[in-house]
């Protein structure tokens, strides 16, 4: 993932440099509430990461020590490393194969009466099935939360992803759609949910630093709560803020690319891209191909020959119980996700890629699969 960043952006930063606001201020709320709107929330509080957006969504629901929240294993750390850091115990969920997201059905399979809320992700930009998954976490009386970090444009059933969501997290790193440099985002429907998401984002403070300043007369703030300092900047802000206007850009030329894709490894066999799901269509901030049996060579074998003809590709999602940090976690079986971590790689999908990038690629892999 290369990030389109030009000019303006540099413009943006500079010019929030020389405005004197460099820390949480305008910058930052325009971007709140132009975020909110693009993907149909009512309420956007930018944070410094999606990690820090997903610790204070479970914060605010409360959840701690005693609870069990459910997560897809097939995901970046950072899903499962949210709930250890509100003290209660993450539960691995398997996936679906073509999505790569939990279902209703996986998540109810390993849910007990100890289970607070469910983390779902829509993998890679892939968007679950947000009425079926809604739905069911709600007549379990389970919150939802929901993981949109690479989902910033994508759609399920004809509504933005985060469109009716009670609390979603997203992220602004270099490597997702738009970025900030580093940057996260919570958004949620109610405004009392927006306002303590501040005042937990800003040290516990009933007031903001940059109300505080802009006053003409002192105002003296209290600390009501434990919170912690997560801010976005202004500088980072003003990037956003161009970086969104570029978004529906990006994505309708990632799905050119995507689709381009998709036409040249049809009939490999034993070669599957990713697609859009019947409800719903992709960013495709990520294009996965899911290697069988029948391609001939192993994952392993087509990453190293890849990069030994120019391409950084790169391994599936990881499987976060399969690594050290979690390996005091006894999940249940977790098939689906341990043979997408291990039999998928992900294809070079940048702004910057030409047709003959793609024709060479999948070049290299129509050698490899004896075509």
């Amino acid at each position: 993932m290369i990030p389109m960043l030009g000019e303006e952006e540099a413009q943006a930063a500079a010019d929030a440099v020389r405005s004197g606001w460099v820390a949480q201020g305008p910058r930052v709320a325009e971007f709140e509430r132009r975020f909110a709107a693009a993907v149909g929330a009512e309420h956007g509080v930018a944070v410094s990461s999606c990690t820090t957006a997903l610790h204070l969504a479970l914060v605010l629901l409360e959840v701690g020590p005693g609870d069990e929240v459910i997560v897809p294993s097939l995901s970046f750390i950072a899903t499962a490393n949210a709930v250890r850091y509100v003290g209660a115990t993450p539960v691995f969920a398997d996936v679906d194969l073509a999505t790569g997201n939990v279902t209703v059905e996986t998540v109810d399979a390993v849910r007990t009466p100890r289970t607070r809320a469910v983390i779902a992700v829509h993998q890679g930009g892939v968007p679950f099935d947000v009425v079926a998954l809604r739905g069911a976490a709600a007549s379990w009386g389970v919150a939802l939360v929901e993981d949109a970090a690479c989902a910033a444009g994508s759609t399920a059933y004809g509504q933005p992803v985060g469109s009716g969501a009670a609390i979603a997290a997203w992220s602004f790193h270099p490597r997702k759609l738009i970025t900030t440099g580093e940057g996260g985002m919570v958004t949620v429907d109610g405004a009392d949910q927006a306002t303590r998401l501040k005042r937990l984002r800003e040290h516990g403070m009933n007031v903001s630093a940059a109300d505080r300043h802009a006053s003409a007369q002192p105002i003296l703030e209290a600390y009501l709560e434990t919170g912690y300092n997560y801010r976005m900047t202004d500088i980072q802000a003003a990037v956003g803020l161009v970086q969104l206007d570029r978004l529906a850009g990006i994505i309708a030329q990632r799905r050119a690319l995507a689709a381009r894709y998709q036409e040249m490894l049809a009939g490999l066999d034993g070669a599957i891209p990713v697609r859009d799901p019947a409800y719903g269509e992709t960013n495709y901030q990520s294009f996965w191909v899911l290697l069988t049996p029948e391609f001939g060579a192993s994952r392993d074998e087509v990453l190293a020959e890849l990069a030994g003809q120019g391409v950084s590709a790169r391994r599936g999602i990881m499987a976060a119980h399969l690594e050290p940090a979690y390996e005091d976690v006894a999940p249940p079986a977790l098939p689906v996700t341990e043979r997408l971590t291990r039999d998928s790689l992900i294809l070079p999908l940048h702004h910057a890629l030409t047709e003959g990038d793609q024709e060479h690629i999948v070049g290299v892999l129509r050698k490899l699969a004896g075509r």
